[in-house]
């Protein structure tokens, strides 16, 4: 649920990229971080164990465009990967606007991509919330290694609900598809808060 600050004319939408340990959620956001004028970005927070590369989250407030004459400002997250942060991940996604699920392409991760995807689902529940009824894409990641799935795999596997999603073939090293992600992701949130808020009181 987007923060609508009337003191400071400011929208705050929250974006949290989800996914399995090592999928690529970290990387996408320091590399979108990089890309970013400092003008326009704040400080990259990333928590890491040996375990996993996050433990808690990753906090990016990005700048963006003026919304009915309110500045509008993204903040996106990762959750940490492995099953026993769980209870960070259910932290993480209070309030959440929008997913970016960065599903692994290696042949190897597809029951760990599905599971995941799965434990997202079950996480929002928890919060009266729905991925059908939410602005959310899919970045198949790692598109660049030799033994990934072919898209069309990909596609049967985690985008075959009600509700056909957005998906983007990226390398979250180089940033292929990175940006395309997250500005198909921001410009539903954005369109859906125009749609439900014909207005904004001022």
């Amino acid at each position: 649920m987007p923060i609508i600050n009337y003191a400071s004319k400011e929208i705050q939408f929250k974006v949290v990229y989800y996914g399995p340990a090592l999928g690529g959620k970290t990387t996408s956001l320091a590399y979108i971080h990089s890309r970013l004028p400092p003008a326009f970005r704040g400080d990259l927070v990333s928590l890491a164990t040996a375990a996993d590369r996050t433990l808690f989250f990753d906090f990016l407030p990005v700048e963006a465009v003026v919304l009915q004459g309110f500045r509008t400002k993204f903040q996106l997250y990762t959750v940490p990967g492995q099953v026993t942060y769980n209870r960070t991940r259910q932290l993480v996604l209070r309030s959440v606007d929008a997913v970016v699920f960065v599903a692994d392409s290696q042949w190897e991760q597809m029951h760990e991509n599905v599971l995941s995807l799965r434990n997202l689902e079950e996480n929002l529940q928890k919060q009266h919330l729905n991925l059908d009824e939410m602005p959310y894409v899919l970045q198949y990641n790692k598109r660049d290694l030799a033994e990934v799935a072919p898209v069309s795999y990909l596609e049967y596997l985690l985008n075959n609900r009600r509700r056909r999603v957005r998906s983007f073939e990226a390398i979250a090293t180089t940033g292929y598809h990175v940006f395309s992600a997250l500005d198909a992701v921001t410009q539903i949130v954005l369109n859906r808060f125009t749609q439900e808020h014909q207005y904004v009181r001022t």
